[in-house]
């Protein structure tokens, strides 16, 4: 028996758990949304941070990563009991059809598993519904728990996005992402990242041009950009 496993959120980049196969691609009838407390990992009981879970939607597509987890049943009940202690806040599970890029038709793998959460504030205490964009970015702002900050959760999904070269999902989170920075005020978060290397410093630096040209006609948010692109080059060139 085989155990497929779809991530959308962290599980993109960091599963956490022993697998035997990766696959890139995409399901079909959901769309990715920033509806879910997260209170144990990047936010507290308090201060709960925004994460992803899924909305049913015809048409729409969610892209992500499936993981395979062979060789035996031990195995796999090593990874379901990682998973569903790290997923606590998603209170249900279900099966979906996984697509590879270019293959739309025919499903890469049938009977994956995902972790997806009751679109309910009554039936899932969990489940914080949708908002403006200014409220979310305010509340992604300032919520930070035991493994990190919310802004940064945020910033590495658009990262993995980026790495799979989802251009779409990436422009909605881009915005989400520096309105974010922006209530925080802080760019702390660049400087952390550049340091990975050229390849996450061109990416802040690229991000940052992009939001220059977006904010003309904003003053503050304009002024703000150039600081950041200032601090960016200066820092990298030490």
């Amino acid at each position: 028996m085989v155990l497929w496993v779809f991530g959308y959120g962290s599980l993109v980049w960091n599963p956490g758990f022993d697998f035997d196969e990766k696959i890139v691609g995409f399901i079909k009838g959901y769309r990715r949304v920033f509806d879910l407390a997260c209170i144990d990992h990047r936010g507290t009981p308090e201060n709960p941070a925004r994460t992803c879970t899924l909305q049913p939607e015809e048409g729409a597509i969610c892209w992500g990563a499936a993981y395979c987890v062979r060789g035996g049943i031990k195995k796999e009940r090593a990874a379901m009991k990682y998973l569903e202690r790290r997923e606590c806040e998603y209170d249900q599970k279900t099966s979906v059809d996984f697509y590879k890029e270019g293959e739309t038709s025919e499903p890469a793998v049938t009977g994956v598993l995902v972790f997806i959460s009751t679109m309910d504030k009554e039936a899932n205490r969990y489940y914080l519904g949708p908002a403006p964009l200014v409220e979310m970015a305010r509340q992604i702002a300032t919520a930070s728990g035991p493994c990190g900050n919310n802004r940064e959760y945020l910033f590495l999904l658009e990262k993995a996005m980026s790495d799979i070269g989802n251009h779409t999902l990436r422009t909605c989170l881009f915005r989400l992402f520096f309105m974010a920075i922006l209530c925080k005020a802080d760019a702390h978060i660049f400087l952390k990242l550049i340091r990975l290397g050229d390849s996450a410093y061109s990416f802040c630096l690229n991000n940052l041009f992009l939001l220059f040209i977006r904010t003309i006609g904003n003053l503050e948010l304009l002024i703000w950009s150039i600081c950041q692109i200032s601090l960016v080059v200066r820092n990298y060139l030490k």
